[in-house]
């Protein structure tokens, strides 16, 4: 396929920018001493993730527990770990200040928090000044994979969404870049396995997000 020519790039946060792994892990601890759990399921660790992002029951996963008070603990304890488990996908940086220069850059993610929240973990990492906006799951009705943040975030920013690529580690990206009508690149730095992406047929799968500037015009 040929370069695409695109005016903005919509980012996933987690598993995208951000390494989230260890960060899953913590809150799947936390939540397993505060249910009265003894052992934790390995494969649980990156499966519970996956399966709130598509909105999925996780009944399976957390046999005998409540599913209520394991989800409100896991999320408070992922917020928080968020803080300090969270480390920055390798030459970031670098990768963003390219991409800065070929299109205008947004976030898009399906954390629950306030988007100031998520700048400050940006300017943290010094990426925020390449960010032109975030839209994080507390100013959309409907969460990914709905296309409702897209949407939302390109007439902000005054783009067609036509001219605008989504890119993200998960199905739910590719699923609502798909439905906006936007280009859709998936990256394999997240929880969700390269057989699991190309089920959703995006317009590129990458190995990270610095081989990205290469493949725009």
């Amino acid at each position: 396929m040929g370069k695409l020519k695109v005016k903005c790039i919509f980012l996933d946060l987690d598993g995208t920018i951000v390494d989230s792994r260890e960060a899953y892990a913590e809150a799947m601890r936390t939540a397993m001493i505060k249910t009265g759990q003894k052992t934790i399921d390995i494969e649980a660790v990156t499966e519970i993730p996956k399966r709130l992002e598509q909105n999925l029951p996780i009944n399976d996963l957390i046999k005998g527990i409540d599913v209520q008070k394991f989800l409100k603990a896991y999320l408070d304890a992922y917020y928080q770990a968020t803080i300090t488990k969270v480390k920055p996908v390798q030459s970031i940086a670098e990768t963003l200040r390219r991409l800065s220069e070929k299109a205008k850059l947004a976030v898009i993610t399906m954390r629950h928090v306030q988007r100031e929240k998520v700048m400050e973990e940006l300017r943290r990492f010094d990426l925020a000044k390449y960010i032109q906006d975030v839209t994080t799951g507390l100013d959309t009705q409907k969460p990914k994979p709905s296309p409702e943040a897209l949407i939302k975030c390109a007439k902000k920013l005054n783009i067609e969404m036509s001219e605008c690529a989504v890119v993200g580690d998960s199905v739910s990206d590719v699923k609502a870049g798909k439905a906006a009508g936007a280009k859709t690149i998936a990256v394999l730095t997240g929880i969700f396995s390269r057989e699991e992406l190309e089920k959703e047929n995006p317009d590129l799968i990458l190995e990270n997000i610095k081989e990205l500037p290469d493949f725009l015009e």
